[in-house]
C-alpha cells in the first residue's frame, strides 16, 4: 500500500450535512471506509466506521438538505455523538490502518471529495483535534476517476456502469455512499494496476525509490 500511493493510505470518507457551508452548517453523519490490499496488490473495500453526529451549538440546518438525506437531527432515538468523539473514533481506526500498511499519512477519497474534505477540516478545527491523520488539502476524487475510466461522474451511474448494484433507497446515507465510492475507487485502481507496475519500474530505474520517503510533516505535495 505504501508503494502504491507514495506512503499515503487512501480512506474513503462521506459526510451528510445540514447544508453546503462547512464553517456554519451542521455535520450530521460521517462514514469512513478502509481500503485493504490483498497479497497480489489488488485493492478491496474494508471495514466501515459510521457515526451519527450531534449538531454543534449554533449550527445552521437547511430543511432542503434534510429532505435529501432524510435525517431528523433531533429525533430522540437517533444515536448521535459529539463531533469530537466521532472524529476521534474514526481517526483511531485510520491510525491503526496506517501502522498496519506502513503509511505515514492518510489521504481522503471521496465522490466530489473537496466537499467532504472541507467539512472534515472545518470539524477538526472546531473540535480542536490536534492529530488529524489526513492530508490537509490533497485528496482522490472518484468523480474524476470515474469520469476518466468509466465515462460517468454521477456516483449512481458510475456504480451501475461498473456492473455493481445500486440501491436508490439507501443513497444519501453516509455509510452506503462511502461503501459504493470505495467500490468504484478499488475497481478503477485495480484496472490501472498494469499502468502502475510499469510506472513503478520506471521510477526504480530513475532511482526515485531509493530516496527517503516524504515525512509526515511534508504537506507541500502528494
Amino acid at each position: 500500500m505504501a508503494q502504491r500511493f507514495r506512503g499515503y493510505l487512501p480512506v474513503v470518507v462521506d459526510v451528510e450535512t445540514g447544508g453546503f457551508n462547512a464553517e456554519t452548517d451542521a455535520l450530521l453523519e460521517i462514514a469512513a471506509v478502509m481500503i485493504d490490499m490483498d497479497a497480489d496488490g489488488r485493492l478491496r473495500r474494508g471495514l466501515t466506521h459510521n457515526y451519527h453526529v450531534r449538531p454543534f451549538e449554533g449550527a445552521k440546518i437547511d430543511p432542503a438538505s434534510l429532505q435529501v438525506n432524510g435525517i431528523d437531527p433531533f429525533h430522540p432515538l437517533r444515536p448521535a455523538i459529539p463531533e469530537h468523539d466521532a472524529l476521534q473514533r474514526i481517526f483511531r481506526e485510520v491510525r491503526h490502518a496506517m501502522k498496519a500498511y506502513d503509511c505515514h499519512r492518510a489521504i481522503l477519497v471521496g465522490h466530489n471529495a473537496a466537499f467532504d474534505l472541507g467539512f472534515l477540516n472545518a470539524t477538526v478545527k472546531r473540535a480542536d483535534l490536534k492529530r488529524n491523520p489526513f492530508h490537509p488539502f490533497s485528496c482522490f476524487d472518484t468523480a474524476t476517476l470515474a469520469g476518466a475510466a468509466l465515462g460517468q461522474t454521477v456516483l449512481a451511474k458510475a456504480v451501475m456502469i461498473s456492473g455493481l448494484d445500486w440501491d436508490k433507497s439507501s443513497a444519501h446515507s453516509a455509510a452506503y455512499d462511502a461503501e459504493r465510492t470505495a467500490d468504484v475507487f478499488c475497481l478503477v485502481c485495480n484496472r490501472l494496476r498494469e499502468s502502475f507496475l510499469g510506472a513503478h519500474s520506471r521510477a526504480r530505474a530513475l532511482g526515485w525509490l531509493n530516496r527517503p520517503a516524504a515525512s509526515e510533516s511534508d504537506h507541500s505535495e502528494t
